[in-house]
């Protein structure tokens, strides 16, 4: 059985490549510039669809949330989210970092930060169910064999009539979700800059 050491290990890795990654992109992210003016509708329609995603991607992990927390490593869990992909947290934070690219106006960076968000989740995902599955075996093989990974099957979903949860697993999420929000007002800020001529820029789709 995988040591919680070794599991803070993969969480660690994790959110290193995300922080390098954003690190890496933070560039594109300061300079450049849509082809079509903040004015433009099609911005504003980007604007209005990220926010939207943004948000949703939050509600989403709370709600996995409700359900996982706490029981990750004693069960294998099947309800809620986690009846339409085994891995909804990841889901949900790729939902709000497309989010996060829609605001800054640009399917180019919408693209590249959906995918390569996606990809590291997605091997993060894979590296977390070797453990899952020596922890579970057969178990853990029948779910995997059933519901998808990360890319959500709705038509599986099911619910139990009653969940209970734990609060200091909301508080931790509370965190991750407050990095989110934030997405926003970073858009929104660079897009001022960039507005106002204050940033070097360069033009991108």
């Amino acid at each position: 059985m995988t040591s919680l050491n070794s599991r803070s290990a993969f969480e660690r890795t994790r959110i290193n490549l995300l922080r390098g990654s954003f690190v890496v992109l933070l560039p594109l992210v300061l300079f450049a510039m849509p082809v079509w003016e903040q004015t433009h509708w099609l911005f504003e329609l980007f604007e209005v669809l990220g926010i939207t995603l943004v948000i949703v991607g939050v509600l989403g992990r709370f709600w996995a949330i409700l359900y996982i927390g706490g029981r990750k490593n004693h069960l294998v869990l099947q309800d809620g989210p986690y009846s339409i992909c085994r891995h909804p947290l990841y889901l949900f934070s790729t939902i709000s970092v497309a989010g996060f690219g829609l605001m800054l106006g640009s399917l180019l960076m919408t693209a590249v930060f959906t995918v390569l968000t996606f990809a590291i989740l997605w091997t993060t995902a894979a590296n977390e169910e070797t453990r899952l599955r020596q922890n579970f075996g057969t178990d853990y093989d029948a779910y995997a064999a059933r519901v998808p990974r990360i890319l959500p099957r709705l038509g599986l979903f099911r619910t139990e009539g009653e969940v209970t949860f734990r609060v200091d697993q909301l508080k931790g999420n509370l965190m991750d979700a407050l990095v989110f929000l934030s997405f926003i007002p970073l858009a929104e800020l660079t897009n001022e800059l960039k507005e106002y001529g204050i940033l070097p820029t360069f033009p991108i789709w």
